[in-house]
C-alpha cells in the first residue's frame, strides 16, 4: 500500500536499477584496478551524472562485491533503505545476469523479461552492460537485495509471476516523489501554463516512453506535454472546465486498457485490468488464453497489435464522455514498450 506524503517540496530518489548499476561499476572497477571507487559515479539513461556512496565493499581472488543503500527520496517506496548488492565475476566476453538473495525470477509470460530470467528489467540491464563495455571484457553480474523476499510480499510481484523476491526496475534511474495531491496540482498548473501560452494542442501521457512517442508524432513543444502519469482523471476533469482545443492521451497498452475500462486513476495499486473485458475483443480462438493471461502485455503478445485499436477506441470513448460539452477534441495513442505507436483513435 502506498501512502500520500504531505504537500511540500519533495525530494527525488534513485531506482533499484540505478543502485544496481552503481554497485556493479564499483565491484567491477575493484576487480580491474584493485580499488573500490567511493563514491562511484554512473551515467543515467538521459545523460545525468550521479554519484553513490558505498555501503559494502568485499573482494576475493576472482570476484568483488559492492552494495548501495537505496534512497527513494520522499517516495514511499517499499525498497527505500534496502541495500542493493552486486557481486561481479569477470568473463572473457558478454554479460550474464543472475538473481541473488531477494531478487525474483520471472516464471510467467507478459513481462519485459523472458521466463526463466532474473527480474532485472531491460533498462537496468542496459545500464549495467554499458558499465561493462566501458571497463572492457565481460562479466557475470549477480544482483541481490537482502530481505527482498519478505518485502516482495508487499508488492504485486507474486501475482505477476515474479517468484522469490523483488524486481530491479527503472527507466530513467530517478524516482520522482509520489504525492497524489501534489502531482495533480502540477498537472493543473501545466494546463494553466499551456492555456496562457495559447497552445491549441496539449498531450497527457503515462510515462516517458509514450511522451516521447506522442511528442515526436505531433511535433509538440515540451511545454505542451503534461506529465499526467497515472492521473488521467485529474487531467481530464480539469480540462473539461479549463479547455484547450485539442487533447491527446498517450500511454502503454496496460494503462490504456484500464482507461478504456473506465478507470481514471491508472496506478497498479488502485485499478486493475479486467481480463474478461479484454477477452471480448480477442479472436474467439484466443479468448480462453486471454482469460488466463498474466498481464495486459501478455494479452498483447497473444493477440497482436489489432487488440490495441479496440482498446484505443474504448479509451477515447471514456475520455470523450468526460469532456462532453467542453469543446475539447480528443484522441488516444497506444504505444508499445519500444515506443512504437500501435494504435490511434480519434
Amino acid at each position: 500500500m502506498r501512502l500520500e506524503k504531505p504537500q511540500q517540496t519533495l525530494r527525488r530518489g534513485w531506482t533499484t536499477g540505478a543502485c544496481a548499476t552503481a554497485a556493479t561499476k564499483a565491484a567491477l572497477t575493484a576487480l580491474v584496478s584493485g580499488k573500490f571507487p567511493d563514491p562511484v559515479e554512473i551515467t543515467l539513461p538521459k545523460g545525468q551524472q550521479v554519484s553513490f556512496a558505498l555501503a559494502l565493499e568485499e573482494k576475493g581472488a576472482d570476484w568483488a562485491r559492492a552494495g548501495i543503500i537505496k534512497d527513494a527520496g520522499d517516495d514511499p517506496d517499499v525498497t527505500h533503505g534496502c541495500m542493493v548488492v552486486a557481486t561481479v565475476r569477470r568473463r572473457d566476453s558478454g554479460v550474464v545476469f543472475t538473481a541473488g538473495e531477494g531478487v525474483g525470477m520471472v516464471t510467467r509470460p507478459g513481462l519485459p523479461v523472458a521466463v526463466g530470467e532474473p527480474a532485472i528489467n531491460p533498462v537496468p540491464r542496459q545500464m549495467m552492460e554499458a558499465v561493462v563495455a566501458e571497463l572492457g571484457g565481460g562479466a557475470e553480474i549477480e544482483i541481490s537485495i537482502p530481505g527482498g523476499a519478505a518485502l516482495a510480499e508487499k508488492t504485486w510481484n507474486g501475482r505477476l509471476g515474479i517468484v522469490g523476491g523483488l524486481s530491479i526496475l527503472g527507466t530513467t534511474g530517478i524516482v520522482n516523489p509520489f504525492s497524489c495531491a501534489a502531482w495533480i496540482a502540477s498537472i493543473h498548473r501545466g494546463i494553466d501554463v499551456a492555456r496562457a501560452a495559447g497552445f491549441g494542442h496539449v498531450a497527457g501521457c503515462t510515462g516517458s516512453t509514450s511522451e516521447d512517442a506522442v511528442q515526436k508524432h505531433y511535433g509538440l513543444p515540451l511545454e505542451a506535454m503534461l506529465d499526467m502519469g497515472d492521473f488521467a482523471g485529474g487531467l481530464i476533469k480539469y480540462l473539461a472546465f479549463n479547455p484547450v482545443p485539442r487533447l491527446t492521451i498517450g500511454g502503454g497498452f496496460g494503462k490504456m486498457v484500464k482507461l478504456a475500462q473506465g478507470a481514471m486513476d491508472l496506478h497498479s495499486g488502485r485499478s486493475q485490468v479486467d481480463f474478461a473485458w479484454l477477452a471480448e475483443f480477442a479472436p474467439a480462438r484466443l479468448r480462453e488464453a486471454v482469460l488466463q493471461a498474466n498481464t495486459a502485455q501478455h494479452v498483447l503478445e497473444l493477440c497482436g497489435d489489432g487488440i490495441a485499436q479496440f482498446v484505443a477506441a474504448a479509451a477515447l470513448g471514456q475520455v470523450q464522455t468526460r469532456l462532453q460539452g467542453s469543446g475539447v477534441v480528443a484522441d488516444v495513442i497506444v504505444v508499445d514498450r519500444a515506443g512504437r505507436i500501435i494504435a490511434h483513435a480519434g
